[in-house]
């Protein structure tokens, strides 16, 4: 079986912009179930950027700031770093742990975001390896 990042990734990419309180980025990661928000390009952000769930552990929690009073921009990480959908996902892992980070942004051949894989996916991916791929519909 080809193990590639487009057939493990979700392909539910929510935004947010960079002026947001991280209070706003914790409302829509926990209505939406997810872990990573990207973060729009704007005029003063003229790059995408993530924050993640950690990033509010590391940044928010730890400091004991306050979500409601600190800017997205001032938490996120930027520039991205992304995979490509064709990445194989030991590649991919690889490259997840030579990073250091736990979500990857996935992109088609025109360098647009139209994915995100993370480290709960490679859950789903190291039970089907150890059961040889047979049960495919694991999620």
């Amino acid at each position: 079986m080809q193990l590639s990042v487009k057939d493990w990734m979700k392909e539910l990419i929510v935004y947010i912009d960079p002026e947001s309180m991280v209070s706003e980025a914790l409302e829509k990661m926990r209505h939406r179930y997810i872990s990573s928000l990207i973060v729009s390009k704007s005029d003063t952000n003229p790059e995408y950027g993530i924050v993640t769930s950690i990033d509010i552990v590391d940044k928010i929690v730890a400091q004991q700031r306050d979500p409601s009073k600190t800017k997205v921009r001032e938490i996120m990480n930027s520039p991205l770093i992304t995979v490509e959908a064709h990445m194989s996902l030991p590649e991919c892992a690889a490259k997840m742990k030579e990073a250091r980070v736990h979500h990857l942004p996935v992109v088609n051949e025109k360098h647009e975001i139209i994915g995100m894989i993370s480290s709960t996916d490679f859950l789903l991916v190291a039970e089907g390896m150890g059961k040889g791929f047979s049960e495919r519909a694991l999620s």
